[in-house]
Order: C-alpha cells, then structure tokens, then sequence
C-alpha cells in the first residue's frame, strides 16, 4: 500500500519505559514541565530521541501536577496563550542546548480535548504557537476546532488519531472514567488503526462509523502496556507495506 504515516508517543512524563518506546516510534512529545517532567526530563528525553533520530514535539498542558493536566480548567485567553507560549519557550530552550529542533506541538490531555471542541481555546493555543514559533506543526483530532484554528493561522496540521483509545459517535475520544474508553488488545488495536489508514474510517463504541484520516497516530506512553501496543502497531504497519515516518514539515 502506498501510505505513510507516523506513530508518536508522549514521553517525558515519568512512566519509566520511554527508552523502549523511542525504538518504536518516530515522533516524541516531550513534557514540558507542568503535568509532568522538568528541564532535566526535558533534556535527557531530547538526547534520547536524538540518539534514535526521532522527532521531537512539545507536549504543554495545564499547570496541574496534582492530576496529570487531565482535569478541564477555564482559563482567559490572554493567560492561556502565555501558559502554553512559556512552555513553548522552556522547550524550545532545552531542545537548542542540546542542539535540537523543535518539529511539532501537541497538547496534553484536558488541554488537548478542550482545544479540540471549543473554538476560543483553540484559537488561544494557535495563538500562542504562532508567537513562539510558526514553524512548528500541530498534532491535532481530524476535523477539529484545533485543526481548524491551525489552517486559519496558516500552520501545517498532523491530523491524529488514536490506537489505544475509543470514540464516541462525535468523532471524540471517550472519556477516561468510561468503561469503554481504552483498548486493551495490542493486536486488535493494531489492526484497528491499519482498517483507519485503509478505508479512512473507525467503528465508534455505538457500532456507527466515523470518517478519519490520518497523518499521526498515537500510542500513549503513560499505559502500562504501551511498548506492546507500539510494537504489534508497528509490526502490523510494516507487514502491509506502509512507510512509517515522521511527518515532513512544509517549510
């Protein structure tokens, strides 16, 4: 099949086996500092990636330690964009000390599924990669406010999905307190992610199906199983002849 698409994970965080899953993946959004991490885990993540060659995102979040950056909060716009803007800064400071380029940004968790539906917080977070950096590419839920806020400001989009999480109906991924929110399977949710790539679809948790297309897909580091889900994804990827590789900026 003549598809490409890249596998990143969010490492940096503390799960204990990001060196496994840099052999696996080939774009890594890196904590930077608030859910998770510090310029120390910042920088030895950075030297890590580029001892493998994977590419390297920020992952910002909402200043909450206390619960991983997964509890929503409501912040103005003024002072989210200089949330995300300073940790965008922290990042981009400890990638050049170890003379790295900055590739992407994804947010993390509550931040992340906010920017995805409301468009005032969306637009915050565009607004704030275009002041640190207009080069950097958004990691962003097909069809999304965010996506939609990144090509309104003129930046490049990585539309992701998920192998290891379910969807609602919406298109959205199923909250975590559901008990239907995470795949268990490595090898069914390799192969899930394959019928993605192939018919540009995926089964929502009501059996409806939801039209996606795909340029990332992530495996979340934080899991217990998440090497294995990185391996059987790749394995599968690369038995059906589909080219893994991080997304090539425009610019």
């Amino acid at each position: 099949m003549s598809l490409a698409i890249d596998i990143n994970a969010d490492l940096g965080e503390g799960a204990g086996h990001d060196e496994q899953l840099l052999q696996l993946v080939t774009s890594a959004n890196i904590a930077c500092g608030l859910h998770a991490g510090d310029a120390e885990t910042m920088r030895a993540t950075l030297l890590a990636a580029k001892q493998r060659g994977v590419a390297v995102g920020a992952h910002p979040s909402f200043d909450d330690r206390e619960n991983f950056g997964r509890r929503e909060m409501s912040l103005s716009s003024d002072d989210l964009i200089a949330l995300v803007a300073s940790q965008l800064r922290t990042f981009a400071a400890v990638a050049h000390s170890v003379g790295m380029r900055v590739q992407h940004v994804k947010p993390h968790g509550a931040l992340y599924n906010m920017a995805a539906r409301d468009e005032q917080i969306a637009h915050a977070v565009i607004a704030a990669v275009r002041q640190v950096d207009p080069s950097l590419i958004v990691y962003a839920p097909p069809k999304s406010e965010l996506s939609r806020a990144a090509e309104a400001g003129e930046l490049q989009v990585a539309r992701e999905v998920f192998a290891d999480r379910n969807y609602m109906p919406d298109g959205s991924l199923v909250p975590r307190d559901h008990p239907q929110a995470l795949l268990h399977d490595p090898e069914e949710a390799a192969n899930r992610v394959f019928g993605m790539l192939r018919d540009d679809k995926v089964q929502a948790i009501d059996g409806t199906d939801i039209p996606v297309h795909a340029d990332t897909v992530c495996v979340h580091g934080d899991t217990p199983h998440a090497v294995e889900f990185a391996l059987a994804l790749r394995t599968c990827l690369m038995q059906t002849g589909i080219v893994i590789g991080s997304p090539t900026p425009s610019t």
